[in-house]
């Protein structure tokens, strides 16, 4: 039985999704037992649970042959990320409990930076699974392409994406969460013992620009890139409602300035199948 956490997004129903497709049983764990019903009709176990909760991820991970961690995605954390120390507090409790055959959790592309940032969330949790007394694999996944979902309507009304990845020509690490799902449900099957770290892009980077030929590939019509300011950044923030727009500033600029990047050699960077355009053809098909 492999417990998946995050089943209800991308990420974790492409784990899930490729798990059952491979006659693997699967608990999906879930905080809303109404958003299970999907998967409760494939065929998988329920479990309740909340990621900041150490007791029902306890008997959530039980007797799990695999468990994959995806931590909550918290886009304006409070100064010392006290939302993400609790999810991680909780977590490493429920491991250490239930003690399951392995765990997979989903990381990021320079969560071995020293800078503070937005990431910086995920350097925590690595720091802390690392001493867990079971198998654990950390999946460091680049930029996800889905991240473009915010672009689909400029781009679409005005020909225009706003970006904060600069400079416009920068290829940057990109992957699909289809990709990062199926190497995930992949390292869930394999064997293994101790830490591992496995960093995972796409067939080729992208910068701003590429993104940017892509849309007007898919769309069929112009579409330019356009810099957004550093010196603006924090009020455009704040304007979107940001509390602490800071974490979210310092990760752009680790992405510029090349302190966020792969930690290993090229060679050793797993890569995915999913083209750009393939992802591009997929939001913009979906409902505004």
């Amino acid at each position: 039985m492999f417990a998946i956490t995050g089943i209800t997004g991308k990420v974790g129903g492409a784990v899930a999704r490729r798990l059952l497709a491979a006659g693997q049983p699967v608990r999906a764990v879930v905080r809303d037992v109404t958003r299970a019903g999907p998967w409760a009709e494939r065929g998988c176990e329920l479990a309740i649970a909340r990621m900041e909760d150490a007791a029902s991820l306890t008997a959530a991970f039980a007797g799990a042959k695999g468990v994959f961690i995806l931590p909550p995605s918290e886009f304006d954390p409070a100064p010392g990320f006290p939302e993400a120390r609790a999810v991680i507090a909780a977590v490493s409790n429920a491991i250490e409990q239930a003690r399951p055959e392995k765990v997979v959790c989903l990381s990021t592309i320079g969560a071995q930076a020293r800078e503070s940032n937005l990431l910086t969330q995920r350097t925590l949790m690595e720091q802390a699974l690392r001493e867990m007394p079971v198998p654990v694999t950390f999946l460091r996944p680049g930029w996800f392409m889905e991240n473009a979902a915010w672009d689909v309507a400029s781009a679409r009304d005005d020909g225009v994406i706003a970006s904060y990845l600069l400079p416009l020509d920068k290829p940057v690490p990109m992957v699909a969460t289809a990709d990062v799902g199926r190497v995930a449900a992949e390292l869930l099957l394999q064997g293994g013992s101790g830490v591992r770290t496995v960093e995972l892009e796409g067939p080729r980077r992208v910068s701003p620009n590429d993104l940017a030929s892509t849309f007007a590939r898919v769309l069929g019509r112009p579409v330019r890139a356009e810099a957004v300011d550093r010196q603006d950044w924090e009020a455009l923030f704040r304007s979107q409602g940001m509390k602490y727009p800071l974490p979210r500033m310092r990760m752009l600029d680790g992405f510029n300035e090349g302190w966020i990047e792969f930690e290993g050699q090229p060679d050793e960077i797993v890569r995915g199948d999913v083209e750009l355009e393939t992802v591009l053809r997929q939001l913009v098909s979906c409902p505004a």
